[in-house]
């Protein structure tokens, strides 16, 4: 966590450093969006090839304040030390500041010591062009939060991966998008119905905000028993899903939409978005697929003979972090 005497301008006052967050093709807090444009366009900022540092604190009134740096491998390294348990100043220099915006996109759980409560600035029409930032809604099952219900997923692999027997897949060995019964996933993992916000005090090592433990982050989904579920047809759901990646191969989506990041061993994560669905994979193991309509579900997709590949083919097309 950052320390609260880091204090870089906002406004007229001295912004407390509370955290901060990595926007860039590779790495951006992914409940803003499916992909990197439109988390850059949440924040009314241009797509920019090598990405924005997110400040967010508050000034000595208390008010809310992100403040935009285009300084990335500063917000990295801090992000980095802070990860480690490290303490690390961020103070940014003022000719990388690109904007100072009133509010904060993602809610926080934290606040700076000996300044009034987290607020939002009373709005100046000289220094600010619309209203206050503030978190989506993540209260409801939706794309804000299914998008944080995947990256509660690709954290926590192992986990989730542990809950998944091999015996609920079907394995006749037909194409994994094909719409007879094949090896798409026959067990279905659920998840709570409503969540809490976006609480942090830290930032992830991959720009996100890590929750606190007191104010949950949205869709961190809790399966049931996978041998508890029956053998069925393959879900339409992860079909549409399926195709969809696939066509990704074909025609590059907008930038930040496939994401690939270290895993253990010679694996890779990969992370996909949509309209309406978010897919979490390993190239050497299974899929994980969470859509819009299925509140609450999160659905394993099998091996089978398909996936490998496509794995792979999205691997190679896969945004990386630098």
């Amino acid at each position: 966590m950052a320390g609260t005497d880091d204090a870089v301008a906002a406004g007229d006052d001295a912004l407390y450093v509370l955290t901060a967050v990595l926007l860039t093709p590779a790495k951006f807090p992914s409940v803003l969006g499916d992909d990197y444009p439109e988390a850059c366009a949440a924040l009314g900022l241009a797509p920019l090839a090598d990405g924005y540092g997110l400040v967010l604190g508050q000034d000595g009134a208390g008010a809310r304040w992100t403040v935009v740096i285009d300084d990335v491998s500063l917000v990295a390294v801090a992000i980095a030390s802070w990860d480690c348990g490290m303490e690390y100043e961020l103070s940014p220099e003022e000719r990388t500041v690109v904007s100072a915006l009133p509010g904060w996109p993602l809610a926080l759980s934290v606040s700076a010591p000996g300044v009034p409560a987290p607020h939002d600035p009373e709005h100046d029409p000289e220094i600010m062009d619309g209203p206050s930032l503030t978190p989506p809604n993540t209260e409801t099952w939706g794309p804000a939060q299914r998008r944080l219900g995947a990256d509660e997923i690709a954290l926590q692999w192992a986990s989730w991966r542990d809950q998944i027997d091999d015996k609920a897949f079907v394995t006749d060995g037909t194409d994994v998008t094909g719409g007879t019964e094949d090896s798409e996933g026959a067990a279905d993992a659920k998840a709570p119905e409503g969540a809490g916000g976006t609480g942090s005090d830290r930032p992830d090592a991959d720009g996100t905000a890590t929750p606190d433990s007191g104010d949950a982050t949205a869709a961190a989904p809790a399966a049931s028993d996978p041998e508890a579920q029956s053998t069925r047809a393959p879900h339409a759901g992860i079909r549409r899903v399926l195709a969809e990646v696939r066509a990704y191969v074909d025609s590059p989506p907008p930038l930040g939409r496939v994401r690939s990041a270290f895993a253990s061993g010679d694996a890779r994560t990969l992370r996909a978005d949509g309209p309406g669905w978010s897919m979490v994979a390993r190239t050497d193991d299974i899929a994980f697929v969470l859509l819009d309509d299925e509140p609450g579900e999160v659905l394993p997709v099998g091996r089978g003979p398909e996936l490998p590949g496509l794995l792979e083919a999205l691997d190679k097309m896969a945004v990386r972090p630098s």
